[in-house]
């Protein structure tokens, strides 16, 4: 309706005004020396190749002899130059600027402060004027130069930025990129003196701990405004409920002493998964609440405030509709997991009286539901731990002598070879064009450097960058009359070099191949003692799988287990823009030009790369998060949980058995707990049957679970025996899939849902949802 809209005088002179304004580009980065400058460079050199003319200034170089490289050709107009504290400073002459007039300004240090006595006080006022004055810029900033992270860098490094932008600065830009390093690659640079012209207090900022944090805090920050552009687009093609590629947790409770346990609880998967956090809680309108009740609703709203939360008060709408009600409140905030306590209810009460928890089973809708264990009941816990206590090694640990096991997993890995993963949102971002760079740096390095397999997909750009590199013959192999081209392992590990470049971690080789996979023969390699770095998309992560589909639409068949990616010593990503992205598909620089008009209607649509490029910044941020915990760090960004969790995850051997499976180790690895899986069999197996079994226990084994299968004397016995394995562990979370059985199976067995329910009230119980594309497949079906 709006389209038709006439607009107002406001309006058009708005539009008129961003007609004439130049376009802003910021690159962000952790620290100094993450290679901002050196990428805001090189994309002034493809500018300046297509035609735009491109001008620098105030950008230091000195001591960085690879991005003086970068700035070869480029015209630099003279900064002015001024003196505090010694130290050379530089601002940007705007008059000149002004009189040559070029289409794009590059610059450097987006929060520096200008001279006493110039035009405007800040760089980034002299960056507002040259954008009305219709002259494009580059600019770069570190993470923690951002107002709004600039008191959580102090938190976590003790790091206070001498200047910084206010918090809105991004959203000034027209695009943001990342520019992501890992801190081996940092401190490998800063090693190599390829960082002279960093500063002494820059220098502070450059511990590996304080790298890790702030590389973390950039992952996350362009994350969240990543979420925001998904979050419009999605809106603009009517698309409702969570996207999938963040977490959103709410909390419903009531003004009782366990109130604050469900908050605390919310908090903390909240921030386990680093999401955002909503607590709710019911009340009668026009009904007083009681003395304790007022003061536990003074506690509740306080508590929500301090730990980051949204607090919403709703009018009760009766028990036989307080579910329903709940779900509309999440739908409506895109909401991904709500979050209960388990009901106190007999059956008989919950048949008469009605049962929130069954309600909300049955309702939910893309969301899934975590019912915390009522563990007053069994050992009066009532104050639920968020410390952790320290991991250091006690002073006799440091005596002990290793057992011949792990003497033999330490000697191993010292003579494995370093992994490096080169990992982006979608194919074209740039991670081989990475590696091959990388490759080249360590061969003028006097590193022996050789490609073991390349795949350029006829990309020019990428082929250029192969240079003087050794490239390793395939190894021919005939399938089906076909001949095709593989990596030859054997070849490589002959040839014994100190790393070797290996594109496409998740290809799977030509069937009858010694491996099965392409990170199989990687395993090999590294095993030799032979270092190897390697490129893969987010979508080929194994437990990413179903989050991806529901994103995208697009079921991915390759896929890597998440330990390989685990297993890497650096993992580092290639971030671009889907604006870039989608240019670099329409020039022919992915695909051929026969496969664009395919590839921008499908995969490469914007909404889809903003959701693919969101998932991959909150993986890696994640990833970054647990190498934080692995180094001992007292604290991390996502906060502590509590120790010695074991996961029980229980499936059927239906088409959501994979999903609920991947949920459980996601769960699993983020809190480094111990999980099982089990499906339970009534009678003699079938054929088929044994086949979907055998597939399970592959996928649960390749992510580390442990899978088994129990026998019960009926249907009706199924949720006993889950729940007496699930006891016998020790289990603390229990996992079950979102039941979708009609009126005459729950009267004639029973539900096995609301039976473990019932019996699970001492353990925390995940009810994970009916995905969206397994609605839609069971709605067609149902009106077939």
């Amino acid at each position: 309706m709006d389209n038709f809209r006439r607009k107002t005088p406001e309006e058009i002179l708005l539009s008129i005004s961003d007609i004439h304004r130049g376009r802003l580009k910021i690159y962000i980065g952790a620290v100094s020396g993450s290679g901002k400058t050196y990428h805001m460079l090189r994309e002034g050199q493809t500018l300046r190749e297509q035609g735009i003319d491109v001008v620098l200034c105030a950008i230091s170089m000195e001591g960085r002899p690879e991005t003086m490289e970068q700035a070869g050709g480029l015209e630099r107009v003279e900064s002015i130059e001024w003196r505090k504290d010694g130290l050379r400073q530089q601002d940007l002459p705007l008059d000149d600027l002004v009189a040559r007039n070029p289409e794009v300004v590059l610059t450097d240090g987006l929060a520096h402060r200008n001279r006493p006595g110039a035009l405007y006080p800040t760089r980034l006022e002299d960056i507002k004027f040259l954008l009305n004055k219709g002259i494009s810029v580059l600019a770069t900033v570190n993470v923690y130069e951002l107002e709004g992270v600039r008191e959580l860098a102090r938190k976590m490094t003790g790091i206070v930025a001498e200047h910084t932008v206010p918090t809105d600065t991004l959203e000034l830009a027209d695009e943001v990129r990342l520019i992501d390093a890992t801190p081996e690659t940092i401190l490998n640079r800063l090693e190599e003196g390829g960082m002279k012209g960093c500063q002494w207090h820059e220098r502070k900022v450059l511990e590996r701990g304080n790298i890790g944090v702030l590389r973390e805090l950039a992952l996350r920050l362009v994350a969240e405004g990543v979420n925001e552009s998904l979050e419009k687009h999605r809106g603009e093609m009517g698309m409702t409920g969570p996207s999938g590629a963040d977490e959103r947790i709410l909390v419903s409770t009531q003004y009782h002493w366990n109130g604050s346990i469900y908050v605390r609880r919310g908090q903390q998967i909240a921030d386990r998964l680093s999401g955002d956090l909503f607590v709710v809680s019911f009340t009668v309108p026009g009904k007083a609440l009681s003395k304790d009740a007022a003061t536990f609703r003074r506690s509740i709203i306080k508590l929500s405030e301090k730990v980051g939360g949204t607090f919403d008060e709703l009018p009760f709408p009766g028990r036989r509709k307080l579910a329903q009600a709940l779900i509309r409140y999440g739908i409506d905030r895109k909401v991904t997991r709500i979050v209960l306590g388990h009901s106190k209810h007999s059956r008989w009460q919950e048949f008469w009286q009605g049962s929130v928890l069954n309600d909300a089973v049955s309702r939910l809708q893309g969301i899934d539901l975590f019912v915390v264990a009522d563990r007053a009941e069994r050992d009066g816990e009532r104050i639920l731990p968020v410390k952790r206590k320290s991991d250091a090694r006690q002073p006799v640990e440091l005596y002990r002598r290793p057992s011949p096991q792990e003497m033999e997993r330490q000697i191993r890995k010292a003579r494995r070879g370093r992994f490096k993963v080169y990992i982006g949102a979608a194919p074209g971002v740039g991670k081989t064009y990475s590696m091959l760079r990388e490759g080249n740096d360590l061969l003028r390095k006097n590193i022996d450097v050789v490609i073991g397999l390349l795949e350029l997909h006829g990309r020019k750009e990428t082929a250029d960058q192969v240079g003087d590199l050794e490239q390793i013959p395939r190894k021919i192999r005939t399938y089906r009359g076909t001949e095709l081209q593989e990596m030859d392992t054997e070849a490589v590990i002959r040839r014994m070099p100190d790393l070797v470049l290996v594109d496409e971690l998740a290809h799977t080789n030509v069937p009858q191949s010694v491996n099965k996979k392409r990170y199989e023969d990687i395993l090999e390699i590294l095993n030799a003692g032979i270092s190897v770095i390697s490129t893969v998309n987010v979508q080929h992560l194994e437990s990413l799988n179903d989050a991806v589909e529901q994103l995208t639409g697009v079921r991915v068949r390759e896929t890597v287990p998440d330990s390989i990616l685990r297993l890497a010593d650096e993992v580092e990503l290639i971030d671009v823009t889907p604006q870039t992205l989608r240019q670099r598909m329409k020039e022919g620089k992915i695909y051929g030009m026969d496969k664009v008009d395919q590839a921008l209607g499908h995969f490469f649509k914007t909404v889809n790369l903003i959701a693919l490029r969101e998932l991959a910044l909150r993986e890696i941020a994640d990833d970054v998060d647990e190498r934080l915990e692995a180094w001992e760090r007292v604290g991390s960004l996502r906060g502590p949980w509590r120790r010695e969790e074991v996961i029980f995850v229980c499936v059927k051997l239906n088409q959501h058995a994979e999903r609920i499976i991947r949920r459980g180790f996601r769960i699993a690895y983020r809190l480094k707990a111990r999980w099982h899986v089990a499906y339970i069999r009534c009678g003699s197996a079938a054929g088929d049957e044994e086949a979907r079994i055998a597939a399970l226990q592959t996928l649960t084994e390749r992510l580390g679970g442990r899978f088994e299968v129990l026998g019960a004397a009926g249907r009706r016995r199924t949720a006993d025996g889950l729940l007496a394995r699930a006891l016998e562990l020790s289990a603390t979370q229990l996992i079950i899939g979102q039941a979708r059985e009609s009126l005459w199976e729950r009267l004639f067995h029973g539900s096995i849902v609301k039976r473990i329910m019932r019996g699970a009230r001492s353990m925390d119980v995940l009810v994970v949802a009916e995905s969206e594309s397994a609605k839609a497949r069971r709605g067609l079906r149902t009106r077939g």
